[in-house]
């Protein structure tokens, strides 16, 4: 080789121990006075030549190093491929080194400024044709590694067979690997900015190896065969005066199989889909399904923020599953975590060597009640690939919503730190200001590219304005969990019905800020494990009383202001604490009283889809009016749900287990009110007692009315009656 293009010592030194950070410059073709010089790093090679698209020997390389570097001269820049030989093995491939930069211009300045919103199909692995070749361009944003290599099965997961480039203007580095197919196994090697190296699981990885591996896996490009386009064409129109009642589930522990393990996806659309649209819920809603190395977090620890959690089946099957939902008129919504993430080696923690997703200072960085690393909400690139996840879900899977996990720990800085161990804002405040504007930024950004689609908090703070739009101050959910709610009237509920009278502001208070936000009602996962027991665990008194106070519970929710959310197991009062290695209590089903809870909510569900007064108005004062909310002796609430062109429905709940006679609840018409539910009805597993179908209003003021009800209210029950117009 001439002066003019040798290798000196140090550089080959470098690259064939993986410490240099522009094997471009080296490797690959190179031209120069006296024809084109290719290099080429192979460890373990015995012989390389290069070879014409023709098949016939363009030239052959000499070894210029013993860890395996070799060199050609081709006489013109024509182009070749290599032929390499592994001792007896034969491989024929394109040289990974001739390809330019496949990162467009305009990925580039999006990604340098921390504004793409399509991450899913820029980064990671993105298998492609380039020039007539087939194979897989691998990206990975890493601004401060010394050196990035793509590893894997097709290289032996060798970090010096392909170092990458990098893209100075966005930090992010590139190859274009070719003849690599969908399936491969892959993870990127980095030599960090501290001089480590670490082999790390693609953050933009659309799909992964089983749990406990922690490879990432390539991913087809190929789009999904969708048969729910009615749904998607009318998501859009979403109108908030309609029913929205949940079904939470974690999909691995909802049934198992006699082996022990989860159903998949397939059987699951074959299960889970009848069992919930025969209750009558508009939407399924998920615990995390994105990739988690660790099942005991039910999801809640998530590193893969693309991939579909491996276990139940291919991103295939999981869009399959939702298309199956979509086509059954059912929505789907996905758990999803945008707060911190787990500090696995294999994860986002120290990326590059220095703290890239995450805060280098741990009064930020580090969330100490789970061990988990915070988010650098300040970072725009951050922000970029948390939005671009987000996107990813709703448009790629056709999700109708995220509900954003741990919102109030985004929102303070101070979030489960004593003094001292957390940095004031700017302003010396508490307040998260980058984590607001992160979260009013992705508000604004599914508003614009997935409209219809629900972005639901869980917040358990007086937050002000956490469903006001961005525009107007707020942070842009279009629900906030009503955790206030849920605590007060479970500790209500759990108390022998001697003590409830000195309670009964539990079950008022809630209407006081019942219509600050748009709430949904959560009896969530969170409330029936760590020992809180199960929902009918928690009800005082003997088994009848119990699920009666269930009941009696689920129908005042029902007909409380809000949306509604119900964890599984709940739905036939499942006696024991969930357990996310095992599965439901399937065989209770049949057991008469359990029936009856069934019974019961798939009547509350075809009641809150049939009666507007029930849903129309959750979010507005003008749909709900106390009529009974003092009667502290007897434990005793009544309300109406009024709606525009519909008759209003009175709700009355009897919170002890002393059957109530002649009781007098002021109505707003004269005429018939028909009792069209009583949670203590024989179908329900209830004694029975009720009003005989209804009660005649009769001239009398009370309550602010000119017309009255006697009515029987059963013990530890509710009845619903509407005006028979």
């Amino acid at each position: 080789m001439p002066d003019d293009n040798s290798l000196s010592d140090s550089a080959a030194t470098a690259l064939t121990e993986g410490r240099h950070g522009d094997p471009f410059a080296i490797l690959g073709p190179h031209e120069s006075g006296l024809g084109t010089e290719v290099r080429a790093l192979l460890p373990g090679a015995s012989a390389v030549s290069a070879i014409g698209f023709d098949g016939k020997r363009l030239a052959a390389f000499r070894r210029t190093h013993p860890e395996g570097l070799f060199e050609a001269r081709l006489p013109a820049p024509v182009p070749y491929r290599l032929r390499i030989d592994w001792h007896g093995v034969k491989q024929e491939t394109e040289d990974p080194y001739a390809f330019p930069p496949l990162l467009g211009e305009l990925d580039v300045h999006l990604l340098a400024e921390g504004r793409h919103r399509n991450i899913g199909d820029c980064l990671g692995a993105q298998p492609m044709e380039v020039s007539g070749v087939h194979g897989v361009r691998f990206a990975v944003w890493a601004p401060n590694a010394r050196r990035v290599s793509v590893i894997g099965d097709f290289n032996n997961w060798d970090g010096r067979r392909h170092p990458m480039r990098l893209r100075m203007e966005c930090g992010v580095w590139e190859i274009f690997i070719p003849r690599l197919s969908p399936g491969e196994l892959y993870k990127f090697e980095i030599l960090g900015a501290d001089g480590r190296l670490s082999a790390r699981a693609d953050p933009v990885a659309r799909a992964a190896e089983l749990p406990p591996k922690t490879a990432s896996v390539i991913a087809a490009n190929r789009p999904f065969a969708w048969s729910d386009q009615a749904w998607m064409a009318a998501r859009p129109r979403r109108d908030d005066r309609a029913p929205l009642a949940i079904y939470e589930a974690h999909a691995p522990s909802w049934r198992r199989h006699e082996n022990g393990r989860s159903l998949s996806w397939n059987e699951l659309a074959n299960q889970l889909i009848p069992h919930v649209k025969d209750l009558g819920f508009t939407h399924v809603e998920l615990l995390p399904v994105m990739l988690h190395p660790f099942g005991g977090s039910w999801g809640y620890q998530p590193l893969g923020q693309f991939a579909p959690m491996p276990e139940l089946g291919s991103p295939e099957e999981f869009a399959a599953f939702v298309d199956r939902c979509h086509q059954a008129g059912l929505g789907v919504i996905l758990d999803w975590v945008p707060a911190h993430f787990p500090t696995d080696p294999h994860g986002l923690a120290r990326f590059d060597g220095t703290a890239l997703y995450e805060h280098l200072d741990p009064r930020e960085g580090m969330q100490r009640d789970w061990n988990t690393c915070v988010y650098n909400f300040g970072r725009n690139e951050v922000k970029s690939f948390l939005i671009g996840a987000a996107l990813y879900w709703l448009e790629r899977f056709h999700a109708d919503g995220l509900r954003v996990d741990a919102v109030a720990s985004m929102l303070y800085r101070d979030y489960s730190r004593r003094e001292g161990e957390w940095i004031p804002n700017r302003f010396g405040g508490r307040e998260n200001l980058e984590a607001i504007a992160f979260l009013q930024e992705l508000s604004a950004a599914i508003t614009e590219t997935v409209p219809g689609a629900m972005l639901i908090a869980e917040e358990s703070t007086a937050w002000p304005g956490v469903t006001r739009a961005p525009q107007e101050g707020g942070l842009g959910f279009s629900h906030k969990w009503n955790m206030g709610w849920m605590h007060d009237t479970l500790r209500y509920i759990g108390l022998d019905p001697v003590h409830r009278a000195f309670h009964h502001d539990d079950l008022t208070f809630g209407l006081i800020y019942a219509f600050s936000e748009r709430f949904v009602l959560p009896i969530s996962h969170d409330e029936v494990v760590y020992g809180k027991g199960s929902l009918i665990g928690r009800m005082p008194g003997d088994p009848w009383r119990k699920f009666a106070n269930m009941r009696a519970y689920l129908t005042f929710m029902w007909t409380h202001p809000g949306k509604k959310l119900l964890f599984m197991g709940s739905e036939f009062a499942q006696p024991e604490e969930w357990n996310h290695d095992g599965q439901l209590a399937w065989h209770l089903i049949g057991d008469p009283m359990h029936a009856g809870m069934l019974n019961l909510l798939r009547d509350l569900n075809r009641l809150l889809a049939s009666e507007p007064a029930l849903s129309a108005r959750d979010f507005t004062a003008d749909g709900f009016r106390w009529v009974i909310g003092d009667d502290r002796e007897q434990s005793v609430f009544a309300w109406l749900r009024l709606a525009d062109d519909a008759p209003p429905v009175l709700v009355v709940c009897n919170f002890t287990p002393v059957p109530r006679r002649d009781y007098r609840v002021g109505v707003p018409k004269p005429g018939r009110w028909s009792e069209i539910l009583n949670s203590d009805a024989a179908p329900y597993g209830g004694s029975g007692v009720g009003n005989a179908g209804g009660a005649d209003a009769f001239p009398c003021e009370s309550h602010g009315f000119s017309q009255a009800l006697n009515l029987t209210l059963p013990p530890l029950a509710a009845v619903i009656l509407k005006e028979d117009s």
